[in-house]
């Protein structure tokens, strides 16, 4: 069942931003240099993304799976796109472990096998606990989705092996996410008009943000976790590589990565939505 966790988001929010103080803006800007000496920067195309049956049983009407970082079968954490026929729908089923989901094109309803469709279009953020009963349906030409687990492996089991865990679905659609502008968070600086939603934090206080960068912005994202991926939701960027200067087009299901200090050095022509995965604060200017 669709909820806005308005209030639950908002604090969140506050919480995140709220935790960055002003005296560590100068301390970002103090490590440039070093980071521009240092890049790890890399970059992913949605082109290469090799993509895969998820149940190979279904024939055409089995969704497809894109890895973009990780792996899925394996026990790490893993981030990858969904894909799905237009009419799609899953036997009721579970999972053996939590997945967060992100809508990147159509509509997609995902809830309890007796709910009715409630459809969440681009941009709508969900939560599906391990080991809980759901169906997931899709409407439209190549519906796609952002999925991303904590730990895999991710796999399909049965309804008859279900469990609580403990943990309830959070379902969020795009019309009810909480956006916040440099007057409300320190993580965007005062001159530009980017906003910011804050997902999730988990117990090894990495976290998940969705960005909206404005049309025509020209900027920078600093980064300074270990971990650090952004994928692009909705919109394309390009990204400028710091050490060759070269200038790559990263549309939907493209994304970018690194690791230590970094700068993200990004344009964009049109509204963009992208997905951030962190280990640590991030900076927009």
């Amino acid at each position: 069942m669709i909820q806005s966790n308005f209030y639950l988001i908002l604090f969140v929010g506050l919480i995140f931003s709220c935790d960055n103080p002003k005296s560590e803006e100068k301390a970002t800007e103090n490590t440039i240099s070093e980071i521009i000496k240092n890049p790890t920067n890399k970059v992913g195309l949605s082109s290469d993304i090799l993509w895969e049956k998820m149940n190979p049983a279904r024939g055409d009407q089995s969704p497809l799976a894109g890895t973009i970082w990780g792996d899925r079968k394996a026990e790490v954490s893993t981030g990858y796109i969904g894909k799905f026929i237009d009419g799609f729908s899953s036997p009721a089923h579970i999972h053996n472990v939590t997945y967060r989901a992100i809508v990147m094109k159509g509509l997609i309803h995902n809830d309890d096998p007796k709910a009715e469709n409630m459809w969440m279009p681009v941009g709508s953020f969900w939560t599906q606990p391990a080991g809980e009963p759901h169906i997931t349906s899709a409407k439209g030409e190549e519906t796609m989705a952002y999925i991303e687990i904590d730990n895999g492996p991710y796999l399909v089991k049965p309804t008859n092996e279900s469990f609580d865990n403990g943990e309830r679905p959070v379902n969020i659609d795009a019309s009810n996410m909480v956006w916040l502008d440099n007057t409300q968070t320190n993580w965007i600086s005062g001159y530009n008009q980017s906003e910011i939603s804050f997902l999730w934090k988990n117990a090894e206080d990495i976290c998940g943000v969705l960005v909206k960068l404005p049309e025509h912005f020209r900027g920078k994202i600093y980064s300074r976790g270990t971990i650090f991926y952004g994928v692009i939701i909705g919109g394309n960027v390009d990204y400028k590589m710091p050490d060759t200067d070269s200038v790559i087009n990263l549309d939907a299901g493209s994304y970018f990565e690194s690791t230590g200090n970094s700068v993200h050095d990004i344009s964009t022509a049109e509204d963009t939505l992208i997905y951030i995965r962190s280990s640590d604060k991030i900076k927009i200017e």
